[in-house]
């Protein structure tokens, strides 16, 4: 297969993506950022934000917050690589915590973290990090600061172009090639829009682990 190259003369644009790494549906709209960035010359910056901040306040059956709490971990670890290592360390940690989480439906992340610093030759005392609250101030803010571009009525992902934020697009499975481009291109087009706020439609199919990026 032929590798898509970007025209590096094009103005760039500046996207940021905020995700929480438990969220599949987050998941599957990072991969189509992911295949947009290959084709279009795009600058991803990739943010932590967490479904437990975001649900804490909510009345939410307390199995389900029982999940949530037992998932700080994946954006605390996130987070404790961010501050030690830099923003360049986000999109590898996350892409490596979604190939196990995700597509190898790998349920304990006391053997899925230590697996994915070591894949990425990343300190293994990072680890500690995880199940302590040492970096959840730092998760925090990072989640508020989707949060305060794009509202509250939101969820994960929160993606920003040029500043202008929006929550989704929920999608399943990632387009690929056009198709990508496609959509990236509507998605855009409303978000520009300053009176669009929603578009939206019932799921019927859960999201679909066919790819990584």
């Amino acid at each position: 297969m032929t590798e898509t190259t970007v025209d590096n003369t094009t103005e760039r644009t500046a996207v940021d993506f905020w995700f929480d790494p438990n969220c599949p549906w987050a998941w599957m709209t990072s991969r189509w950022v992911g295949e947009v960035e290959r084709q279009r010359p795009i600058d991803v910056t990739w943010h932590v934000m967490s479904l437990f901040v975001l649900n804490e306040h909510q009345d939410v059956p307390e199995p389900y917050r029982e999940r949530l709490t037992a998932g700080q971990v994946y954006p605390r670890i996130v987070t404790a690589a961010r501050l030690r290592h830099g923003d360049q360390v986000v999109k590898p940690l996350y892409d490596a915590l979604g190939e196990h989480v995700h597509h190898r439906q790998e349920s304990d992340p006391e053997q899925v973290v230590p697996t994915v610093l070591a894949e990425l030759g990343l300190d293994a005392d990072l680890v500690e990090y995880a199940w302590t609250d040492e970096v959840d101030q730092a998760v925090r803010a990072s989640h508020q600061d989707g949060i305060d571009r794009v509202g509250q009525d939101v969820g994960t992902p929160v993606i920003a172009v040029e500043g202008t934020a929006f929550f989704g697009p929920v999608i399943s499975p990632a387009p690929k090639g056009q198709e990508a481009l496609d959509l990236w291109d509507g998605v855009v087009a409303v978000a520009k829009y300053p009176g669009f706020f929603e578009l939206k439609r019932s799921r019927t199919v859960g999201p679909v682990f066919d790819t990584t990026v």
